[in-house]
């Protein structure tokens, strides 16, 4: 089975994927990772860019040729300026998203932002919210006075729409929830879920960390109030950049009391006392974190260019190719069969799952693996068909030899 510039793909009969044309393959030899890996993983980071080493380059050289004056020459706006290179992936229009640390800071932005003494004391959240930002939330809101109201799961994979539409009332000030749930990769209704939120009196803020990237999103047709993620999965930015957007709407009526002196209307002033900027600065904090940036507008280039839209369709594809495989094989899918609610990941659930994990691991077909849903397949945009029937093949072949018996009892960090 061989893979072409072209895109064209040549499957033998056994195939559990239709031929097609795939234009999105044009891209691979954008990412140098692919020419020696079975990379299955862009759930948890995504393959580096072949122009993210150039842009480091181009940081160091900066740093060396320029010094401080770099500030000057650009890295003290690239908060913004990368912000915008995200903005068409959101459907933001340009100086609308910020690119901040952390999606766990972003949420300690907005939690800090908003009053919890006028009767509107709750912030909304589910069991399956990524833990560490429902440890910022639960965390400040103890200390701000709020209470935190968890809605649970019945399965462990999905969150009923109803039960968390019944969660948000009068008391609702905030709903901070994750737009794609990270463990089975379900899609919230989250246009139904912005409305309702909205009908309460209440705001929303969506973790888009699994959204973004594999899934269309428009928060000005969402009209959501803020909207986080990371270049991190999906975006193939590498750690340490994360964006916030905020609605126009709510940006200049809230001021973040986790703050820095970018957010200053006068940083350059040294002023005693904060004098908060006005739009989307003052949802700033301290000094931007620059090769992090440097490294992180590459990626959403490339999947602006390729186009999300075309993403989308080839995820929806192969995940379902995926499903299909596991369950002729009897092996437990945790992961949504309809593909509006599925996201970029299948979930499969193998005897001794974490020890195939690592197994696969070593003949260099990356996946990563969770407790309580078993291993996580992530194929994106430059991955060809024949690479995750080579992943299905090698877990059958696993299984049936013994290979995962080297790693059992050790388990340790996993991906």
């Amino acid at each position: 089975m061989t893979a072409r510039r072209d895109g064209a793909i040549l499957r033998p009969v056994t195939s559990t994927l239709l031929p097609t044309v795939d234009p999105l393959l044009s891209w691979r030899e954008e990412f140098p990772i692919l020419a020696r890996t079975t990379y299955l993983v862009s759930n948890s980071l995504g393959a580096m860019p072949r122009a993210a080493e150039r842009q480091l380059a181009a940081y160091a050289d900066q740093w060396a040729t320029r010094g401080v004056r770099a500030w000057a020459d650009g890295w003290w706006a690239m908060p913004l300026t990368v912000g915008d290179a995200v903005a068409p992936l959101i459907g933001a229009h340009a100086g609308e998203v910020a690119m901040i640390p952390t999606v766990s800071a972003g949420h300690a932005s907005v939690v800090t932002a908003l009053p919890y003494d006028d009767g509107r004391d709750t912030i909304v959240m589910t069991a399956l919210d990524f833990p560490s930002v429902r440890y910022t939330v639960e965390a400040l809101a103890a200390r701000l006075g709020a209470r935190v109201v968890v809605v649970p799961s019945e399965d462990g994979l999905t969150i009923d729409a109803h039960a968390l539409h019944a969660a948000i009332d009068e008391r609702t000030r905030l709903v901070a929830v994750s737009h794609v749930l990270f463990k089975s990769a379900y899609v919230l209704d989250a246009a139904a879920l912005v409305q309702h939120a909205h009908a309460q009196g209440a705001l929303v803020a969506l973790d888009a960390y699994h959204a973004v990237g594999v899934l269309p999103v428009d928060v000005h047709a969402l009209g959501v109030d803020f909207y986080l993620g990371g270049v991190l999965k999906w975006l193939c930015g590498g750690p340490g950049g994360s964006f916030l957007y905020v609605s126009p709407a709510v940006r200049d009526r809230h001021l973040p009391a986790v703050t820095g002196w970018q957010a200053h209307r006068t940083p350059f002033a040294f002023a005693e006392q904060m004098e908060p900027a006005s739009g989307l600065w003052r949802w700033l904090g301290g000094t931007p974190t620059v090769p992090a940036l440097f490294a992180a507008i590459e990626g959403p280039r490339l999947l602006a260019e390729a186009g999300v839209r075309a993403i989308r369709a080839k995820s929806e594809r192969q995940t379902a190719a995926l499903i299909a495989a596991a369950e002729s094989r009897g092996w437990t899918v945790n992961a949504p069969r309809e593909a509006a609610r599925r996201g970029g990941t299948v979930a499969i659930d193998v005897p001794h799952a974490y020890e195939v994990a690592q197994a696969l691991l070593a003949r260099d077909i990356l996946v990563d693996f969770r407790d309580g849903v078993g291993i996580r397949v992530a194929p994106h945009f430059y991955t060809r068909d024949d690479e995750i029937e080579q992943c299905v093949a090698a877990i059958d072949e696993i299984l049936a030899t013994g290979a995962w018996t080297p790693w059992a009892g050790r388990r340790g960090v996993v991906t």
